[in-house]
């Protein structure tokens, strides 16, 4: 699998050459990353706070609100590990602080060890240090103390000359457990896909920067069809999981999804298909995964209008129900929501909503009974839904928030406000 990276300097996106000579500067990070989001996990690499020459934290933070992302650079500490989780990465990347007494404080699955090595030889210190240590002897080291490991080749770094496939079957075999992530050279699909097939995946920069490497060609690298013509079934979520349907891709659908942010797929009958553009329920694409068997695809988006179904209902499988069904419901009676409905009342009065909220919650917190806490607990939620909907907040948004919280490590006590 693919692992897009951005990498940080002086407030910009940068590429180096063997990790010296800039050779690429890609602006403003932000944007790379609501692209890149759509194969997934990203790595983001403070270059100046691995140099020790400075920090892009704001800018990180930036990043981390709109793409999952694995954080690295100038992390020494346990104190700095545990802000860059409490902010919302998903892992942070240890190169130099990566030792058992540093490593044992943290949360192991949260953990990835940066392996960086010039010639086989591993560097600390943003790439500067020689450490007379070998790759496998570093991995062998600490593998269990975490749940991945980044191992880049430095001498191949921006170079666009390959990376070293001969090295990583002993790598991902020394890893154990863990998984192993390589970078340094990285060009095409080919290796991508053959990184897959070793298990271990490809972190990349310079190749897709540079347009030597398609987006959504990296991420089909390790996809394959046992149909005759060659398409990938494609099962279609909503953001909450929920299957809207099934069609089917192909390269040139997947490229046209990535460049336009859209569900496109290809239709047997049509070839490109570009979702709702006639009948308006388009779908804004968000993510896009591969099954543990690589012959499938999941694309996760936002749909619009009257769902996926060409028979007019949100899913090909019938209409749902549940907190999403009522989503729905409460947002079209916020436009149309007739005079007089108790919809319509919550909507326009705010105190009235705010006092059922008071209401609701209190006599939620009072239950004694499974069947009252059931009772009590679904006149909460709508209520919820309903001021939701009135300040136009999706539940996804909410999902969102309570996902980002789950990363914290540091807990607060919780205690009631006085």
């Amino acid at each position: 699998m693919i692992i897009p990276s951005i990498d940080l300097m002086d407030g910009q996106t940068v590429q180096l050459v063997g990790g010296e000579k800039k050779a690429l500067d890609a602006g403003d990070p932000v944007p790379l990353a609501e692209r890149f989001r759509l194969a997934g996990e990203i790595a983001v690499i403070d270059l100046d706070a691995a140099l020790g020459k400075g920090s892009n934290r704001e800018l990180i933070e930036r990043v981390l609100r709109v793409a999952p992302c694995r954080v690295g650079g100038g992390i020494r500490d346990v104190e700095t590990a545990r802000r860059w989780l409490d902010a919302g990465a998903r892992k942070v990347i240890l190169g130099t602080a990566a030792k058992p007494e540093i490593l044992k404080q943290l949360p192991r699955e949260r953990v990835i060890a940066g392996v960086d090595a010039k010639d086989g030889d591993v560097v600390v210190e943003g790439w500067t240090k020689k450490t007379g240590r070998g790759i496998l002897e570093r991995i062998e080291a600490l593998r269990d103390y975490v749940s991945g490991f980044l191992v880049t080749f430095v001498e191949r770094e921006g170079r666009l000359g390959g990376t070293d496939l001969s090295r990583v079957e002993a790598i991902v075999k020394a890893a154990g457990k863990a998984r192993v992530t390589i970078a340094g050279g990285v060009t095409t699909p080919e290796e991508i896909a053959e990184l897959d097939r070793l298990g271990a995946d490809a972190q990349v920069g310079m190749a897709i920067y540079t347009g030597k490497m398609h987006l959504a060609d990296a991420i089909a690298a390790p996809l394959k069809s046992d149909r005759q013509d060659g398409l990938w079934p494609t099962v279609v979520c909503d953001e909450h999981g929920v299957a809207l349907g099934m069609a089917y891709s192909n390269a040139e659908s997947l490229r046209a999804a990535v460049d336009e942010k859209l569900g496109v797929y290809h239709s047997r009958k049509r070839g490109l298909w570009v979702k709702g553009k006639t009948s308006g329920a388009t779908q804004e694409l968000h993510g896009i995964a591969l099954d543990c068997d690589r012959d499938t695809i999941r694309f996760i988006v936002r749909q619009q209008g009257d769902g996926f179904c060409h028979l007019d209902q949100w899913t090909c499988f019938g209409e749902t129900g549940g907190l999403t069904e009522l989503e729905r419901t409460l947002a079209a009676r916020k436009q149309q929501a007739p005079e007089g409905s108790y919809t319509r009342r919550l909507l326009d009065d705010p105190e009235l909503l705010k006092a059922k909220l008071l209401e609701e919650a209190g006599e939620l917190a009072s239950t004694s009974t499974p069947e009252e806490t059931v009772a009590e607990a679904a006149d909460v939620i709508y209520f919820a839904l309903v001021a939701m909907a009135r300040g136009g907040v999706r539940l996804a948004d909410v999902e969102r928030e309570l996902d980002r919280r789950a990363l914290r490590v540091t807990r607060r006590s919780g205690d009631a406000k006085v």
